[in-house]
């Protein structure tokens, strides 16, 4: 090695060794040993990966590590500034170092070149880093950083599916999620006008009016998916803008719905799929943003006129998809398989693909409640409900969604759902509304209705009986309920409690025959009473099992206290999550009438039986109402619950009244 190389490596190192001493500088908060100029030239030329040596690999690895290591290190700056974590003369030099870089060394061209750099994780690193500048410099100034926007029109524009695009598709979701957690609503709104042409262009080169197949690159995949998490932030964002009015790229779920759908049953990748039909269920459910942690920012936000037309222009798309037998193009994968060749006698016994399950019916679900409540007044839409709903059990037995036959629609609920809550309380809403729906148009009596509703399978009273008895009858399962903002059970428990008052024969009915069926290990039913050993659930990821609880309210020292009667209550409505053991301890059930054209409530339920499910619903509502009003008056519960008091207190002046009788 001679001294122009000796000199090199040193040199490397040095600028290396530099970088690391800036690093934890900015850790401790302080200004770096080094003049900011001298900060800045390290960090251009690191970011170029300016490096030179003998060998030619090792002259690439060492460029690798020190653009890696520089973009980390701008990436970390801009994100100590933007959260003002820094005070003084510390920060008032690293900001002078950024103006340096951003405003006299041209250095954002040489950060967004890396967005097509071949190797994926420069490429990625880049886009990362460019999203935090841009947000510094937007926060700033207020103004989009021109080169940046360009970059990003010219790909969304033109780019095929790739790193480049992806690095764009990418970097402008995360500025986007930024300016949404941190409330900049007029930038926010500058910032998707700014785009929105282009990625209306991108999004009907991706979503096509018309297609048979996908016949893009093998990349199309991932960049499809970074496109719906764009998307997605887009039609937030249309939801929290003062202007009132969304934008094209705000309402693409609306806009190119068919398109959507057609990229479930068209797409060659599974992944693909999947992550459309989740798309579609949070914009359905408006759970948008879920996965943000947006602290409550759209917590606050009413209903939105174009969102609410979006919604019911998808809705009516996926009812009509329905209708033209789409759902027998939606491919549901086995749920475990970790690679090799699948022969087709291996996936005997595998289950089915539970997520994708519950996302397809929870999407059909609120598309049927949407189509409800925007039908005309006076127009009967029982029959074309009744033809959904038989869709989407034929589809599920297609899939081999339970292990057993099903011959009581109402119990596929729990034997889809289990122990997702938020998906098991949305799936219960959504049958209420459309059970009190179709009463409404239907123009029949309540007897006549509740067989009808159990034949379709969305009896109300059958859910409920099927919730208690997955729980137990458990009543410190539903206070967790109660207390939690993970589930809509609160909307739907009132909802259900003040149709129950109305209608206690339906309900009484309902408790004499409304088991969850299992299944042994040979998919066989079990008899009466029995449980099986070892039986496994019907879905994964689902089970008729109870999951943690929000509070341990029997034996928690920390959340808990002794009152003078006894028992234990809690302190606190946020304490952390305790692990409990499963209390499921459901029986078959051996009065399920055989065929559906056998409606449960033809059928006289053994009295014992029903006296037995009555008794216990009641004393668990009972119990539940006890609790909660001890917490109100120790003003330990989170919120008013008068209202629920006195519903729940009807429930069991109704029972007295039909023991009186």
């Amino acid at each position: 090695m001679d001294l122009t190389e000796r000199a090199a490596l040193s040199s490397t190192r040095e600028v290396f060794c530099c970088l690391t001493d800036c690093y934890q500088c900015l850790l401790r908060g302080s200004r770096p040993n080094i003049s900011g100029a001298e900060v800045a030239r390290l960090l251009f030329s690191g970011v170029c990966g300016r490096v030179t040596g003998r060998d030619t690999e090792d002259r690439a690895e060492a460029a690798w590590q020190l653009t890696g290591f520089s973009l980390s290190l701008l990436r970390k700056i801009c994100c100590t500034l933007s959260v003002q974590s820094l005070d003084g003369d510390g920060r008032v030099s690293w900001v002078d170092i950024l103006g340096l870089l951003f405003e006299h060394m041209d250095f954002m061209p040489q950060l967004v070149h890396h967005f097509h750099a071949e190797d994926q994780v420069i490429s990625h690193l880049a886009a990362k880093t460019a999203s935090v500048c841009v947000f510094y410099l937007l926060s700033k100034s207020g103004t989009v950083c021109p080169v940046w926007q360009k970059k990003c029109r010219q790909a969304f524009s033109s780019s095929p599916p790739g790193p480049e695009l992806d690095a764009c598709l990418w970097s402008l979701t995360e500025v986007l999620k930024k300016l949404l957690k941190h409330s900049h609503q007029v930038l926010l709104g500058e910032l998707v006008a700014t785009f929105d042409c282009s990625l209306t262009a991108l999004c009907s080169k991706f979503l096509p009016e018309q297609r048979t197949e996908v016949t893009f690159s093998s990349c199309w995949g991932t960049t499809f998916c970074l496109l719906l998490d764009l998307l997605e932030v887009l039609t937030t964002s249309g939801l929290i803008c003062d202007s009132g009015v969304c934008l094209r790229s705000q309402r693409i779920p609306g806009i190119h719905s068919a398109a959507l759908l057609m990229t479930v049953s068209c797409c060659s990748e599974y992944f693909v799929k999947k992550r459309t039909l989740l798309f579609l269920k949070r914009f359905l459910l408006q759970k948008l943003g879920d996965d943000w942690s947006l602290e409550g920012v759209l917590s606050t936000v009413g209903e939105h006129r174009d969102f609410s037309a979006d919604r019911s222009v998808l809705a009516q798309s996926i009812l009509k998809a329905v209708a033209d037998n789409w759902l027998l193009s939606v491919q549901v994968e086995h749920a475990v398989f970790f690679g090799g060749v699948l022969h087709s006698q291996a996936t005997e016994g595998l289950k089915p693909d539970g997520m994708m399950l519950r996302a397809v019916s929870l999407v059909l679900l609120k598309s049927i409640e949407l189509h409800f409540q925007t039908a005309a007044p006076g127009v009967d839409s029982t029959t074309e409900v009744n033809s959904y709903l038989h869709h989407l059990w034929t589809f599920l037995k297609r899939c081999n969604a339970s292990q057993i036959e099903v011959t009581h629609s109402c119990s596929w609920i729990s034997l889809l759902f289990g122990e997702q809550d938020d998906d098991l309380m949305e799936a219960a809403s959504a049958f209420l509304s459309i059970f009190l729906s179709y009463r409404r148009c239907s123009g029949l009596d309540d007897y006549s209705v509740l067989e009808a509703a159990c034949a379709s399978g969305c009896n109300p009273h059958c859910h409920f009986v099927l919730l208690l008895q997955s729980l137990s009858f458990d009543h410190s399962i539903l206070l967790d309920f109660l207390i939690s903002s993970e589930t809509c059970f609160l909307e739907y428990f009132v909802r259900y409690l003040k149709y129950l008052t109305g209608d206690w024969q339906g309900f009484t009915a309902a408790s004499g025959h409304s088991k969850v069926p299992l299944a042994d290990s040979h998919g066989s039913e079990l008899g009466e009473g029995l449980q099986p050993k070892g039986s496994v659930s019907p879905l994964e990821g689902s089970g008729l099992d109870v999951g943690l609880r929000l509070v341990e309210y029997d034996n928690s020292d920390e959340s808990s206290e002794e009152s003078p009667d006894g028992h234990k209550e809690s302190k606190s409505p946020t304490a952390p999550m305790t692990d409990s053991s499963s209390k499921m301890k459901t029986k078959h059930i051996s009065s399920m009438i055989q065929s559906e054209q056998g409606c449960p409530t033809e059928a006289a339920p053994l009295e014992q039986e029903t006296c037995d499910t009555l008794e216990k619903t009641v004393s668990c509502l009972s119990e539940l109402r006890e609790v909660v009003t001890r917490l109100q008056t120790k003003k330990l519960f989170p919120y008013n619950p008068s209202s629920l008091l006195k519903l729940l207190a009807q429930v069991e002046t109704c029972q007295r009244s039909s023991l009186s009788v």
